[in-house]
């Protein structure tokens, strides 16, 4: 099983690519992200964070699963809503379980991408599953939710990390 990416690892911070080979190989790798986050009692997870720079993610939250591939993320409710945000390749270093902090995301998104047969995939989500989608789509742009921080957060986080 593939191990999870935490901060400093360079494929972190580079944007993905997009996925074009819809094959076997594709379809193992979702099903091996799954794995990967359900052994980390995770709720999403994306390819960049097993050290995969392809657009792709898959998430269990909220009584909804799937998998996108090359997802385009649009607000459509911009109100921010704060909440406690964490991320699996944000451990803390002493214990390995993911830092939390207080971050505000949109309200309301639609995500649209391709499953794993090509197929259109649309996804309106608000609450939990619309800061998941914000979070995984955050990484597939090379981005970390501690980008997202207050400079004095953020750099307190990462020193535990």
């Amino acid at each position: 099983m593939r191990e999870i990416r935490v901060v400093g690892d360079p494929v972190l911070r580079t944007p993905a690519e997009p996925v074009t080979d819809f094959d076997r190989e594709l379809r193992r790798l979702i099903d091996e992200m799954f794995q990967v986050m359900y052994a980390a009692d995770g709720v999403g997870l994306a390819g960049p964070q097993i050290g995969v720079p392809r657009r792709l993610f898959v998430y269990d939250i909220a009584g909804r699963k799937g998998h996108l591939v090359n997802p385009l993320l649009t607000v459509e409710d911009a109100e921010e809503v704060p909440d406690q945000e964490g991320c699996l390749s944000v451990p803390d270093r002493r214990t390995g379980t993911p830092i939390y902090a207080p971050l505000a995301r949109a309200a309301g998104v639609t995500v649209e991408g391709l499953d794993r047969l090509q197929r259109p995939v649309r996804v309106k989500a608000r609450g939990s599953l619309a800061r998941c989608f914000q979070h995984e789509t955050d990484h597939l742009d090379g981005k970390l939710f501690v980008d997202r921080l207050p400079r004095n957060e953020a750099r307190s986080i990462l020193l535990r990390a």
